[in-house]
């Protein structure tokens, strides 16, 4: 989950931000959230990609085994 929110914060700050500052400007803020927002939709995409992968072999292992 650690190497997950530094991944989403890496590359986030490095679409998102121009110059550092004491605020971040509407713009900035804007693309934070759709930048995390993106990076948890492909994640979660993923996920579900690689549990239904896991379930089709497990599916047909015991296919198999019969």
């Amino acid at each position: 989950f650690q190497q997950l929110v530094h991944q989403m914060t890496e590359l986030c700050w490095e679409k998102c931000m121009d110059k550092p500052g004491p605020k971040l400007d509407s713009r900035a803020e804007t693309c934070f959230v759709n930048c995390v927002e993106r990076f948890i939709d492909t994640s979660q995409f993923i996920l579900n990609r690689l549990e239904q992968t896991q379930k089709s072999k497990s599916a047909f292992s015991e296919s198999l085994s019969d």
